[in-house]
């Protein structure tokens, strides 16, 4: 089964990292978002992925080509007139990656369509190059083929800054609490899953994703939710990332299932 990011987008509101690299190489603990959500789908035993680039996507490719020169010791010898690399405790992933050019202003739907030469015919995972999450991929994965559907999104709470009042007309303040994940309703996380058939309804570059395809899949009835209660988040701002970053180091990165 393979894994289908979509890592393509400007990633306009961090732009005080996007400027120089596509949002999902955006770091956490010194290792691109991109890196946790991949170590997170091998965790399942999901180790193919095809990743939809558009944005700077030479980074991701570069970054992946050399790949052993970021994550293991190395020797570059030139004693004998060459440019000799010798790699020591070489630590790599059992992945197999395809990186694909899927066009600088193409939307998520085009992104999607345009890389269906790398599909086969069963279901594949869909998911965004810039949120984590601790959701169990065995059951959201069981779920899906249980029920049926077309396309299966893991959907969540988001987690919001304010709190709640509740203002009487004369402007008294009745009421103020915290507010909670659930005061904002379920949206669309990402870490989808979803049938080949979901292709059909994509037309080309211009298709947004998350308007026509998936509004005419929940019409005919063939949409899905797995609601998922425990951690989700997105790294939009740089507030959000660091938050990430702060729980990364002290120990606390839900998402970190691929340890204990």
């Amino acid at each position: 089964m393979k894994t289908v990011i979509l890592a393509g987008g400007y990633g306009t509101r961090i732009s005080e990292e996007s400027h120089l690299k596509p949002k999902p190489m955006v770091e956490i603990g010194g290792k691109p978002i991109l890196w946790h959500i991949m170590k997170l789908y091998a965790a399942y035993g999901v180790t193919e992925f095809i990743i939809c680039c558009g944005y700077m996507q030479h980074v991701i490719k570069e970054y992946f080509a050399n790949y052993f020169l970021y994550n293991s010791d190395v020797t570059f010898d030139f004693s004998a007139g060459r440019n000799d690399m010798i790699v020591h405790r070489d630590h790599t992933e059992l992945w197999r990656v395809s990186v694909i050019d899927t066009g600088l202003d193409t939307m998520t739907g085009g992104r999607i369509k345009r890389i269906e030469p790398y599909l086969d015919d069963e279901p594949f995972f869909l998911t965004y190059g810039d949120g984590v999450s601790d959701v169990n991929l065995r059951e959201l994965y069981a779920f899906h083929k249980k029920s049926g559907g077309l396309l299966t999104m893991t959907c969540v709470h988001p987690s919001s800054r304010f709190g709640n009042l509740d203002i009487a007309a004369d402007g008294v303040v009745r009421s103020f609490r915290e507010k909670k994940a659930e005061d904002t309703g379920w949206i669309n996380g990402g870490f989808m899953v979803a049938e080949k058939g979901i292709l059909k309804l994509i037309e080309g570059d211009t298709t947004v994703f998350e308007r026509g395809p998936l509004e005419k899949c929940a019409a005919e009835g063939l949409l899905r939710a797995y609601r998922h209660d425990g951690f989700w988040q997105c790294m939009d701002t740089m507030r959000e990332k660091e938050m990430l970053e702060e729980l990364w180091r002290t120990g606390r990165a839900p998402w970190k299932v691929w340890e204990g």
